[in-house]
């Protein structure tokens, strides 16, 4: 067998293992599901008709609108923190050992992750969606192009977080310590522009939020599902999720690699 063919069938194997321990233990997905949607009824619900008139709306859908984009990526900060968690798990409770005794492609332990959890946020991305359109948001002028880059931007941030949260996972001691690790890929999109305009923060405040990874792929989906203007945030998003990826994956395949456990 190729060295290509071993490759495919092994990360295949991870792969299947990692989406059998969510579809058993879903537990740790619906607690990360329910932070974006609670937060997308609060806003909405609570603080709709308030939040719509402070970005100039004229209702509650305005603010719709506004929000959902910022808490699908959200959702997806979410759904890795259980990767770095899952993965955390593996090294520390002794299957990796086992995996190195056996005949297998090595990184497609690693892979299996990866892919799982790319898959997994993609699911989650379209519940929360599901919800979204439940209470009334709507895009009603993308194009099919449109849909299909804004699919295409969703996984390659998805991805690009996945590998920050298996690095994490790696260097954590045990799982809870991975857990408060990836926090803050929850916490980052508090301070994004997904609830309220960079620009109506504090001045000091503003680059902050500006240029972190989270603005940007918040802003270039916002601009292909509702038609608002993208400017540079388009090539920053993909310049944060390219170089968060190419980070990630040396970071972990390095630290998996040296790991003796």
């Amino acid at each position: 067998m190729s060295t290509l063919s071993l490759a495919a069938r092994d990360s295949a194997t991870m792969l299947r293992r990692n989406l059998l321990r969510v579809w058993r233990y879903p537990s740790g997905t619906l607690n990360l599901l329910l932070t974006p949607i609670m937060l997308l009824l609060l806003f909405v619900y609570i603080f709709g008709d308030v939040m719509s008139a402070g970005i100039g709306g004229s209702d509650r859908s305005d603010y719709i609108a506004y929000i959902v984009p910022g808490i699908l990526m959200m959702t997806i900060g979410g759904t890795v923190v259980g990767t770095a968690v899952y993965v955390s798990m593996d090294m520390n409770e002794g299957i990796i050992a086992r995996f190195r005794t056996m005949a297998i492609y090595r990184p497609s332990v690693l892979v299996g992750h990866v892919l799982g959890s790319v898959l997994q946020s993609i699911a989650s991305v379209v519940l929360v969606g599901a919800v979204a359109v439940a209470i009334g948001f709507r895009s009603t002028d993308a194009t099919p192009l449109e849909w299909l880059a804004a699919f295409g931007l969703i996984v390659l941030f998805a991805l690009a977080l996945t590998w920050i949260a298996v690095g994490m996972g790696l260097v954590s001691p045990n799982a809870e310590a991975a857990a408060n690790s990836a926090q803050p890929l929850i916490l980052l999109p508090l301070i994004s522009s997904a609830f309220i305009p960079a620009d109506t923060m504090p001045g000091w405040f503003q680059p902050i939020a500006e240029y972190q990874p989270f603005t940007p792929a918040i802003e270039t989906l916002r601009g292909l599902l509702l038609g608002t203007e993208i400017g540079n945030n388009g090539w920053l998003a993909v310049g944060w999720c390219l170089g968060l990826a190419a980070l990630g994956y040396f970071w972990s395949t390095s630290k998996f690699s040296a790991d003796p456990k």
